[in-house]
């Protein structure tokens, strides 16, 4: 999920770059609409470890 983010914040990067507004504006929302939910899942997944009192894997 974290490389459609990726993904979409280049697309949105150089959209911009060459004047393409409305393409730059709908990739921004997308790349952070994916990275909000990749952020939440990780910190779900964290805590889930920490209350089960697993140690993360090295």
């Amino acid at each position: 999920m974290l490389h459609w983010a990726l993904s979409f914040l280049i697309l949105a990067l150089v959209a911009g770059f060459l004047g393409f507004g409305g393409i730059a504006i709908v990739s921004i929302e997308i790349a952070r609409l994916l990275f909000g939910v990749f952020l939440l899942l990780f910190l779900l997944a964290a805590a889930i470890h920490v209350l089960q009192g697993k140690a993360p894997p090295v």
